[in-house]
């Protein structure tokens, strides 16, 4: 896949274009870009995609996001996307009249356009369908419904601050994931039987609280495990920790990425009269989550 940050580093040749933030690459995003993508083929055309770093809603609100650029790209990349417009959300950017977005549009050479129907460009989010067409035949898809409801990444929000990772993988179409780099813990887990690599990700990265079975990707390979997303009441803390024990592995992971997927949520996180009693607990949790896994 083909990485550029201006429409004027665009290959030369008429594109199919799919426009949007994309954040989570949900069902209904992959429909809109498989769209986009048989028409490409039938017009022998490379698929653009034009979104942007961080997602509007981020940028505009300090909402948190679903997935990160490195993630974004990956699954642009597994999706079979040829070339990705990653274009900087700034305070310029955000200022941009509706014409100036439109130009980008004419310098890609747009043969046709494919956005979401809840897609508006332009500051005040000035420009619709008929500027779009202006340019080039604009698809516009409607909503996909899962549930009786749009799929749309508000919606995943919701459902992943709920700690309903379950729901969120059915509108993704994946398990939820969250990368982090293991950083120095106070080391509870290990007095517990239990030790834990404590993980720092990306400010606003969205985490779902509780705890849950998980499968860990490593530098050392794949393990499965469970993970705790919370503040840890029964020793009075205060920040919000991430925090994973992974099944049969033995070793040091400081300032290594794990990239975390959330299969199930076990339950929610709990005070607990004594430390004895949350090792219990953690017994049961273990327990649970290796069932869930099969192993």
């Amino acid at each position: 896949m083909l990485l550029i940050n201006d429409p004027s580093d665009a290959p030369a040749g008429p594109k199919v274009v799919a426009i949007g933030s994309f954040d989570g690459l949900h069902l209904g995003h992959q429909h809109l870009i498989h769209q986009a993508q048989q028409a490409a083929k039938r017009l022998h055309a490379p698929l653009l995609v034009y979104t942007f770093d961080p997602p509007s809603k981020v940028f505009m609100r300090g909402e948190g996001f679903l997935t990160d650029l490195s993630e974004k790209l990956e699954l642009l990349r597994g999706l079979g996307v040829e070339i990705a417009l990653i274009v900087p959300f700034t305070e310029a950017f955000a200022r941009r009249s509706k014409d100036d977005f439109l130009e980008d549009l004419r310098t890609l050479e747009a043969r046709q356009i494919y956005v979401g129907a809840d897609f508006r460009f332009g500051q005040g989010r000035a420009g619709g369908l008929e500027d779009l067409n202006t340019v080039a035949p604009t698809q516009i898809l409607p909503l996909l419904e899962l549930g009786g409801s749009p799929v749309k990444s508000s919606r995943i929000r919701d459902l992943l601050r709920r700690g309903d990772v379950d729901e969120a993988r059915l509108l993704l179409g994946r398990a939820y994931t969250a990368r982090g780099i293991v950083r120095e813990g106070d080391r509870l887990g290990r007095q517990l039987g239990f030790p834990t690599a404590n993980l720092e990700v990306a400010p606003l990265k969205i985490l779902p609280l509780g705890v849950f079975a998980v499968r860990v990707q490593t530098p050392q390979g794949r393990f499965g495990g469970m993970a705790n997303v919370g503040y840890r009441p029964t020793v009075a803390g205060q920040t919000l920790r991430f925090e994973v024990h992974l099944f049969g592995f033995a070793g040091d992971l400081y300032g290594q990425e794990l990239t975390v997927e959330f299969l199930t949520r076990l339950r929610g996180e709990m005070k607990f009269e004594s430390l004895e009693a949350l090792k219990a607990q953690l017994a049961q949790d273990a327990e649970a989550a290796r069932r869930l896994l099969g192993i």
